[in-house]
């Protein structure tokens, strides 16, 4: 099915495939390391995307000529969601970001609380800073907060919390993710809480989601929960072969 322009968002919330659904935390309201052999590339974006969500600001890992997007909707806090970057993640970047096949949109959809939001801030303020030659270091910092994950809400991702840990990431300044979350918390809050309000026009409604897009056909795949790297290989294969 195509997807409408003037209704696009509303379209895919009703009709994208749900592909497979496991463990999820839904809404209720509207470690890597050198042995893993992984290069990661990150890009940046100003534009809006076809299923209309807002690149500017958001991480988008893989080649912009990549064939197929990836939106991953994420909470630092979601158990599922750090179940998903250990099991599933690196290999899915081997097989098919690194080939170009797929390129990966990270988008913060904090639920758990003000750490979640505070997680979402500083992950901003972390991707903003780097330069836009090499933003590898964001998967290092990425990863560093997930490894860290704890109780949900238990102070693990609160703000001197995220500074303690981003110490030890090289390439990425500490003092300036503090400086960041002084003078542009607000700011950054109101992005992410407008990408929350995209996610919901959008269906999406738990941590972690995925949809599979082809922003040519404009037809796409929906994945819901921690899942194995093999549905979303199926997952692939059916927006490819749409």
């Amino acid at each position: 099915m195509r997807f409408d322009e003037p209704s696009r968002r509303a379209v895919l919330a009703g009709t994208v495939t749900t592909l497979g659904a496991g463990g999820a935390y839904y809404l209720a309201r509207p470690d890597t390391d050198e042995s893993d052999g992984l290069s990661p590339q990150f890009h940046a974006s100003e534009e809006t995307s076809v299923l209309g969500v807002d690149l500017a600001g958001k991480p988008i890992l893989g080649s912009s000529e990549a064939a197929l997007d990836v939106y991953y909707w994420t909470d630092f806090q979601c158990p599922f969601c750090e179940q998903f970057e250990r099991e599933t993640l690196p290999e899915l970047v081997r097989r098919h970001v690194a080939s170009g096949r797929i390129r990966i949109i990270f988008v913060s959809l904090p639920y758990f609380g003000r750490d979640s939001m505070t997680a979402a801030a500083a992950s901003k303020c972390v991707w903003g800073s780097l330069d836009d030659g090499d933003r590898s270091a964001y998967w290092d910092w990425h990863a560093t907060v997930f490894d860290r994950q704890g109780e949900k809400n238990a102070g693990w991702a609160a703000a001197d919390r995220l500074i303690e840990y981003t110490r030890s990431v090289s390439g990425v300044d500490a003092d300036a993710l503090a400086q960041c979350l002084d003078d542009r918390r607000p700011a950054l809050e109101t992005q992410v809480e407008a990408d929350a309000e995209t996610a919901r026009g959008l269906g999406v409604s738990a941590t972690p989601t995925f949809v599979v897009f082809d922003p040519d056909i404009e037809r796409g795949g929906r994945l819901v929960g921690a899942q194995p790297l093999e549905r979303f290989e199926e997952a692939i294969e059916r927006v490819e072969t749409a």
